[in-house]
């Protein structure tokens, strides 16, 4: 089943996806990254994924079918935004897979309200402020020369995907800009915080990502945490259906 919808939350209207079979269980709802929408972060592992259970896509605030509207954008409005939705639905528990931001959004309801988290997958993801301790230099000064920086076709894709679907096309660069302020001022979790995520978690992250390796092996040692380091792949690509898919369909079905 596909269903492409609307729901009023907190202001906004929230686009979302609801495909997949309807087996028992919990969904699972997925996350986009930063400036992506559901399906340009996720296409390419979708087929798999849905074939298993039912998954629950999300448009967050300016990103995709959904409108930026006049709101702050902040990742804990995106959080709350999301489990509006999911009250909506009927759903009190579900597991999630989070993509960049989609994995500050699913890590903020995991420390918040934990009791509406099974198992979560954060790819890509970090948990710092962003400057001091999460990301490459060359990623927070932004250094287009770098080899982690996303390529022109890469930037292209992801403001056609917007062009396609989004109600204002021309509302693409300013609302990036926000976002990258939100992301890169975040200031993360406390220990305190992320001990309350003793669900089991599964870290992704590329060999060559935004995000530094040092930090999410720090991260590791959270209760119950596994870690999977990408060969060869940076942050664009790390949803990756050949590695992803087998990880996640086990991780998740454990």
């Amino acid at each position: 089943m596909t269903q492409g919808a609307y729901a009023s939350v907190n202001g906004i209207d929230l686009h979302y996806e609801v495909l997949g079979t309807d087996r028992p269980g919990p969904p699972l709802v997925m996350l986009h990254g930063g400036a992506y929408t559901f399906r340009l972060s996720f296409d390419a592992i979708l087929p798999a994924l849905t074939a298993e259970r039912k998954v629950i896509g999300v448009e967050l605030q300016g990103h995709g079918h959904t409108a930026g509207g006049d709101r702050p954008f902040t990742i804990k409005q995106c959080a709350d935004d999301v489990t509006a939705l999911l009250d909506q639905l009927g759903v009190e528990a579900a597991d999630w897979f989070g993509y960049s931001l989609g994995g500050l959004v699913a890590t903020e309801v995991a420390v918040t309200d934990p009791d509406r988290v099974r198992r979560v997958v954060l790819a890509a993801s970090h948990f710092r402020a962003t400057r001091s301790e999460s990301y490459h230099r060359d990623i927070t000064d932004l250094n287009l020369d770098s080899p982690r920086m996303p390529t022109e076709g890469e930037s292209v894709a992801m403001q056609r995907a917007y062009d396609e679907v989004a109600p204002d096309p021309a509302d693409f660069l300013p609302f990036v800009m926000k976002v990258q302020s939100t992301v890169h001022d975040f200031e993360g979790w406390t220990d305190e915080q992320l001990a309350r995520l003793t669900m089991p978690v599964l870290i992704i992250v590329g060999d060559t990502d935004f995000v530094r390796l040092e930090h999410v092996v720090e991260v590791k040692e959270l209760p119950d945490a596994r870690l999977a380091v990408l060969p060869g792949t940076t942050h664009m690509r790390v949803i990756r259906p050949d590695l992803v898919v087998p990880m996640v369909s086990e991780f998740l079905g454990e």
